[in-house]
């Protein structure tokens, strides 16, 4: 009886071990957003993600020091000139978000906006 029940134990485990995997590899990797920073705009200008679902911003500052923020989402990042930083996230809450450049880059610094929309 006691093997039994150490038996049916370790197999019911097993199979919840399973079942969690499937779950964490169904969701899958983060969506991924590549924008390009320079003075004084972001390539893409406007970007799509989906609330509740992981998404990683892969920020390339091509000229001079930039950043991206969205203060809404508690979202910041700042790339150096020539590098890419990566922040990932998850939207909490739809809407559409500005985002704004993060690191003083110039005259034309204050107009360097770009727009996040987050669907249900």
């Amino acid at each position: 009886m006691r093997l039994r029940v150490l038996a049916l134990s370790f197999l019911l485990s097993i199979g919840f071990g399973l079942i969690v995997k499937n779950r964490v590899h169904a969701q899958g990797a983060p969506q991924r957003i590549e924008i390009v920073a320079k003075r004084f705009e972001f390539a893409p200008g406007e970007i799509t993600a989906k609330k509740g679902v992981p998404v990683t911003i892969a920020l390339t500052s091509e000229d001079v020091d930039h950043g991206l923020k969205f203060k809404e989402l508690n979202v910041s990042l700042i790339g150096k000139k020539g590098e890419t930083k990566e922040v990932t996230f998850t939207p909490d809450k739809a809407g559409t978000f500005v985002g704004q450049c993060a690191s003083f880059c110039g005259s034309g610094h204050g107009s360097m906006k770009m727009t996040l929309n987050v669907t249900e």
